[in-house]
């Protein structure tokens, strides 16, 4: 039974993206270059909130932590990505898929709690504005960010006790540029058909379950904030269209991913991408474009490095 369970495949060979050299050496180029702006865009946003004290509030404190989280999520798979454009063999190592997997499905479960967190925090700024510092304390809101990693951890490793005992004993091939869990199950020496369906219903559990808190929570703040004034209801609009921005991006890949699958090889491949690319780069942009707090925080960080500019 032991003989069994163990893997005979030490590892897996990945497709990756694009076939010619010229298309790898562009996308390589492309890639690079986005990775790039995703890990400075969280940095700065990070570094604006930690040292801002105008930015001093639960929040800020949420947005660096989504920062914090998206630019760790693309570095999951993105780096090994950008490095496999230029090689011949695009192989990993059984050990360095089972990561893959176990960090990609710790954050981005991670992610979507924190995403409902935020959408909470919206909900008592705008509809208990005068209980707001008294319930947002900062010992609760450390509470929410370690339950959301707490959720995360739980998830991934849910997927990974079990995904470790199954026996590969070839093929080795995933059509993917980094080890997707429904393509990895489907290399398993045995019918994978109940296993990818147990799978499916426990990324749904997580991610529909978010999704639908996120969309009630939204709808009560839009219905809440027309009772309003107009100044008020015009801030809380554009701050909540921001964060629902957010989640249409990243939460839309992951139920076509992970809970509905088209098994569209071409398509499964652009919402992977998008999902794990342009949703961290996308989020700075979002939060900082539409943020009249944040750019003004920038403003006045640029202003400072140029004036310590000036004076050396």
């Amino acid at each position: 039974m032991d003989g069994e369970n163990q893997s005979v495949v030490s590892e897996f060979a990945l497709l990756g993206l694009g076939h010619s050299w010229n298309m790898k050496v562009l996308l390589f180029m492309i890639f690079l270059m986005l990775y790039f702006v995703i890990v400075t865009g969280n940095i700065v946003i990070m570094t604006l909130i930690i040292t801002d004290p105008h930015l001093h509030s639960p929040m800020y404190f949420f947005l660096a932590n989504l920062s914090f989280v998206d630019m760790w999520l693309s570095s999951v798979t993105t780096p090994k990505m950008i490095t496999d454009f230029l090689r011949e063999n695009k192989t990993i190592s059984f050990a360095g898929c089972m990561c893959q997997i176990f960090f990609a499905h710790f954050i981005a479960a991670g992610e979507m709690v924190l995403l409902v967190v935020m959408a909470y925090d919206r909900y008592v700024a705008i509809c208990k504005p005068l209980h707001y510092s008294t319930i947002m304390n900062l010992q609760k809101c450390i509470g929410l960010v370690v339950s959301s990693r707490t959720v995360g951890f739980v998830h991934a490793m849910s997927h990974i006790v079990v995904i470790v005992r199954l026996p590969f004993c070839g093929p080795r091939e995933i059509d993917s540029f980094f080890c997707d869990l429904p393509l990895v199950i489907k290399l398993a020496c045995m019918d994978s058909y109940n296993l990818d369906l147990l799978m499916n219903v426990e990324c749904g559990f997580v991610g529909i379950t978010c999704f639908i808190l996120l969309l009630i929570s939204y709808t009560y703040i839009l219905l809440s904030v027309h009772q309003k004034s107009k100044t008020g209801a015009s801030k809380a609009l554009s701050t909540c269209s921001a964060h629902i921005s957010v989640v249409v991006i990243f939460f839309v890949p992951c139920i076509f991913i992970y809970v509905c699958p088209l098994n569209i090889t071409w398509l499964d491949k652009f919402l992977a991408v998008f999902y794990s690319v342009y949703t961290p780069l996308l989020n700075p942009a979002i939060y900082t474009m539409r943020n009249k707090e944040m750019k003004i925080a920038m403003k006045r960080l640029w202003s400072y490095y140029m004036g310590s500019q000036g004076k050396t």
